[in-house]
């Protein structure tokens, strides 16, 4: 058994322990009102403070009424250079893919075959003339006699005859000149229109006939050029609307550039709607000086029908739900309020509003996920380099537009 001295101090021990439990059972302390837990009632979804976003206005501008479709280049007019006469090929004038002007010679052939055959249908034609002057004096020197009937009147037929049969000979004698003369003129072959010429299918030397189903060169017209499109039948009616109070203007654009786009007009509708797709086919003309459209070439093409005055949100704004589309509409202390809104169309990072908002009011373009109809929100700074993309696209929206202006007055 253990000494009295030994249990006093483990009865002291526990005693100490007792008293640090009863401790740790005492009041807990407040909790924090900046913590968690239900909040003011002004934060977001489960509390939290006001739901930070960033804002956009909604603006009054001019939006353009486009278009858009995919179409092909063509040459405004395109020929198969053929040779009209059978010859030898003697010599080739031009380069494959060079420009050529109208009248400009392309090949020769060798000419000495039709040389010889106007020589000898000359010859034949000098014959006839000199046969009807005969003729004629014949029959000057016997109208005398027959006036006097010295002659029979059957010899003086036989006479007019032979006069009139020598001027149907030098008819014909001059026509066989004149071909002749034309088929020389085939043996030099000249460009029918201005263009750019391509494959060249023959060599010097080769025999080249008449018949022959390739032709030596093919040109196409690329300046001014067309673009052919389809659009949808339904653009029909706005199409002819617009078309009668304003020329229409056409941009094109080849896909992956980055180029400005080539400007044009539109200048044919076509007279039916392709039953089997639909579409109404459509062409643009374009001045394509720096030969930017090439033939055969697909491009994206964009009719721009008006520029009218709208209401304006950023796309960014819109919202989708299960009653369609909506906003979140900021008012001046901060509260949002969630508003149905009707879309007319969106071009760019623009869309049109047609009903639901006023110019000027303020809208919510980024962080709708924590906002609560009918709390506060937060509203946050552009980041600068966005801030610097939105100046600048506002920037080139505004030189476009005035390019138009200056475009519309020339």
């Amino acid at each position: 058994m253990s000494s009295p001295s030994r249990r006093f101090p483990a009865a002291i021990l526990w005693t100490l322990n007792l008293a640090l439990l009863l401790g740790g059972c005492g009041e807990k302390p407040k909790a924090s009102s900046a913590g968690g837990g239900k909040g003011d009632g002004k934060g977001g979804r489960g509390g939290g403070g006001a739901a930070p976003v960033l804002v956009a206005q909604a603006v009054v501008k001019k939006v353009p009424l486009v278009i858009d479709a995919i179409g092909a280049v063509e040459p405004l007019r395109s020929t198969a250079v053929r040779a009209q006469v059978t010859g030898t090929l003697m010599r080739i004038a031009i380069k494959e893919g060079q420009d050529v002007k109208e009248g400009e010679l392309l090949f020769e052939i060798d000419p000495r075959p039709f040389q010889n055959a106007l020589q000898s249908s000359s010859a034949d034609l000098q014959k006839v003339r000199v046969l009807l002057e005969n003729s004629r004096a014949q029959l000057s020197r016997y109208q005398a006699l027959s006036a006097e009937q010295m002659i029979s009147k059957e010899q003086f037929q036989k006479i007019q005859d032979d006069v009139r049969a020598h001027e149907a000979d030098l008819v014909a004698a001059e026509s066989r000149v004149s071909t002749a003369r034309l088929q020389l003129d085939y043996c030099s072959i000249r460009a029918p229109l201005s263009g750019r010429s391509g494959n060249v299918e023959m060599h010097e030397g080769d025999l080249v006939r008449t018949n022959d189903q390739n032709p030596l060169v093919t040109i196409n017209q690329v300046s001014p050029i067309y673009v052919s499109f389809g659009v949808p039948q339904q653009h029909l009616t706005a199409l002819h609307r617009y078309q009668g109070e304003r020329q229409l203007p056409v941009e094109a654009v080849p896909p992956g550039g980055t180029e400005k786009p080539e400007n044009g007009r539109l200048t044919f509708i076509d007279n039916a709607v392709d039953s089997t797709t639909g579409t109404i086919k459509l062409k643009g003309t374009f001045a394509n000086q720096d030969h930017r459209l090439w033939p055969g070439q697909f491009v994206n093409v964009a009719v721009t029908l008006a520029e009218p005055e709208v209401l304006t949100v950023p796309t960014s704004a819109l919202q989708t739900s299960q009653t369609g589309q909506h906003v979140f509409v900021v008012s001046a202390d901060n509260v949002a309020e969630l508003r149905p809104v009707t879309v007319e169309r969106s071009f760019e990072n623009d869309a049109v509003i047609m009903k639901g908002l006023q110019a000027g009011e303020t809208v919510v373009i980024d962080g709708q996920l924590r906002v609560v109809p009918g709390r506060s929100v937060q509203i946050k700074a552009l980041p600068a380099a966005t801030a610097a993309e939105k100046t600048a696209g506002d920037a080139k929206k505004s030189a476009q537009q005035q390019g138009r202006k200056k475009k519309k007055e020339t």
